[in-house]
């Protein structure tokens, strides 16, 4: 697997980066600011960058339509407006826990949406899974501290899942139809090096691509989950890959600045942009999320 061009995406520093995606219907890769509530749009072949006031914490966006985005927010899943940016509650998930907020989160392949909450302190056992999709909302998996790394294999037939707290991967069977689990997780990959396990994306020929935050890396497993490649990001905490391409494996990674302290931070000072890895292989985009 040959090493990146690494550069920087968008400079504009993020406090929390996460949920990147790319829109097929734009060009557009988008990704977050957490803390911040912010939305930001880019087009993947250049150009200017827009951001979105999404007014609470947001941390990830599904393609609904070309009128349409779901965004994940810390009261549940938000209907956006591309042409005027309204925004219109779609589905409360936790919204009378002002204690939690959504983290990561992935659409399969079956149109499901998997959003992961957790405590805004990463209070111990806070967080939980769920599916979404036609209207129906299921609470897959609780007592997890730092939802990450949800992710899928291209068939549909096997989603992965993290709680960075306890630096594991699981992975379970799914249905390929509706996206929902089929038994119970097993361990996938336990995380014994500096570090955590933070968001995750699987590439074209299966194989899961994971941000390390804490250790400047992106790690590669296959899907024995043996670990097969490694690549040095320029910043300390990494937090969640997105393809940008199906023809390579060229991404963009969201990076963060949030609880470093200020002297760590001089030691990192490029914390929290956004970066673009240009590189070969075969990148996959989510499917949108059916309504």
């Amino acid at each position: 697997m040959n090493q990146p061009k690494i550069s920087v995406f968008h400079e504009i520093p993020c406090q929390l980066g996460e949920g990147p995606g790319y829109d097929p219907l734009t060009k557009n890769a988008w990704w977050f600011d957490i803390i911040t509530g912010r939305l930001f749009e880019k087009p993947v072949a250049g150009g200017d960058v827009e951001i979105h006031q999404i007014g609470q914490m947001a941390s990830a966006l599904a393609v609904v339509d070309e009128q349409y985005q779901l965004i994940a927010t810390e009261t549940g899943l938000v209907l956006r407006n591309r042409q005027n940016g309204r925004l219109e509650m779609h589905q409360p998930i936790e919204a009378d826990n002002p204690l939690t907020r959504s983290n990561d989160a992935r659409v399969h392949p079956a149109g499901a949406f998997w959003v992961g909450t957790m405590g805004k302190k990463a209070e111990e056992g806070a967080g939980s899974i769920y599916w979404y999709r036609k209207g129906e909302l299921r609470r897959l998996f609780s007592d997890i501290s730092i939802t990450n790394s949800i992710c899928f294999s291209p068939d549909g037939r096997i989603a992965y899942f993290a709680d960075t707290a306890r630096n594991i991967i699981w992975r379970v069977d799914t249905d390929s139809e509706t996206g929902l689990p089929i038994g119970e997780p097993t361990e996938f990959y336990r995380h014994r090096e500096k570090g955590g396990v933070d968001g995750s994306v699987v590439d074209g020929h299966g194989n899961l691509w994971n941000a390390c935050w804490g250790r400047s890396a992106v790690d590669v497993y296959a899907p024995s989950g043996k670990p097969i490649h490694s690549i040095t990001m320029p910043v300390k905490q990494p937090s969640c890959p997105a393809f940008v391409s199906e023809d390579t494996a060229s991404m963009i990674v969201t990076t963060a600045y949030h609880d470093m302290s200020e002297a760590y931070h001089r030691t990192d000072p490029d914390a929290g942009k956004t970066y673009l890895l240009e590189m070969s292989g075969k990148g996959r985009f989510d499917p949108p999320v059916i309504l």
